[in-house]
């Protein structure tokens, strides 16, 4: 049982690991622009550094309440301006940004549930404690 926790923040830091790169591009911050987003060339790579260094975080189990913070920290601001289902008006696309919001929503979800949990054993945070 105690490998359960490493494995949910293994899967849980995969998607924000492997995300961050793409928020260096000038493609990314010219999307980012069109959602009104202010400040884009220096807000999107930022944004990947905090969305990354969370992650790490997590998925080490150092400081994973403050790395689910950092989480949270970056998926508020962009999941209410880059996912506004509400706005759109194509169908597909409406469902599209419906879907990412929600998803959005549950990882929120998962990083509040490890702001106040922690990492669990097998990780940094739990050295030299009891498990």
């Amino acid at each position: 049982m105690k490998y359960i926790p490493l494995t949910a923040r293994i899967l849980f830091s995969i998607i924000f690991l492997m995300a961050p790169l793409g928020h260096f591009s000038q493609q990314s911050i010219n999307y980012a622009a069109s959602n009104g987003v202010p400040l884009t060339s220096f807000l999107v790579p930022a944004s990947g550094v905090l969305a990354f260094l969370g992650a790490l975080s997590i998925l080490l189990g150092y400081k994973a309440k403050v790395g689910a913070w950092l989480i949270i920290a970056f998926l508020l601001p962009v999941t209410f301006m880059m996912h506004r289902f509400w706005a759109v008006d194509n169908p597909m696309m409406k469902q599209m940004q419906m879907v990412m919001f929600t998803k959005n929503l549950a990882l929120m979800g998962g990083a509040l549930f490890i702001a106040y949990f922690g990492a669990g054993p097998l990780s940094l945070d739990a050295r030299g404690k009891e498990v």
